[in-house]
């Protein structure tokens, strides 16, 4: 799978030599609801399989998630017929190293696109009492690898689970 998405990079005028690029983001967003409200949209399976597991990618094919300190989640969803790569696996492999209720949530996780690991990151999401709501914090710290998506398209990504996010938790009070 390397030589593939390596080739893709040629062909896109793409970077092709293989490279670690390092970046750190933060996401901040304030919402109108209390820190528990927040956590239980991550600690709960159901919850978190639709704001994050269930993207609009019609392929995707498993969301498992043990939200303890050492448990693992896993997504895999198949990329479209419009993308470089039709029908690959793209999973998202994460650990939860640390969890603090109503708090804190750690996870390191790795991407993976068919057998190549695209990047690898650290993801620290901080609930903080705020006003009448709960500021979230999202420090997302990465090395992203040759034929990755990049800092830029990752953190629109998360931005758009965010919007995700908010939408379940209205959901909620629906």
């Amino acid at each position: 799978m390397l030589k593939q998405i390596l080739q893709y990079c040629g062909k896109a005028g793409l970077p092709m030599d293989i490279t670690t690029t390092h970046s750190t983001f933060v996401i901040e967003h304030n919402y109108p609801h209390p820190p528990e409200r927040l956590y239980a949209a991550f600690a709960d399976p159901e919850k978190k399989r639709r704001w994050y597991g269930d993207r609009d990618s019609p392929g995707t094919s498993v969301f498992e998630t043990d939200f303890r300190v050492g448990g693992r989640e896993r997504t895999v969803y198949h990329l479209g017929p419009n993308t470089p790569f039709p029908g690959v696996p793209l999973t998202n492999l994460a650990t939860f190293e640390d969890i603090v209720p109503n708090q804190r949530i750690v996870m390191s996780s790795s991407m993976i696109i068919g057998d190549h690991r695209m990047s690898s990151s650290l993801v620290t999401i901080e609930l903080l009492p705020s006003g009448s709501g709960t500021e979230l914090r999202c420090t997302h710290q990465g090395a992203f690898y040759e034929g990755s998506d990049g800092p830029e398209r990752r953190e629109a990504g998360w931005r758009a689970l965010f919007d995700r996010f908010a939408q379940e938790l209205e959901r909620e009070v629906a």
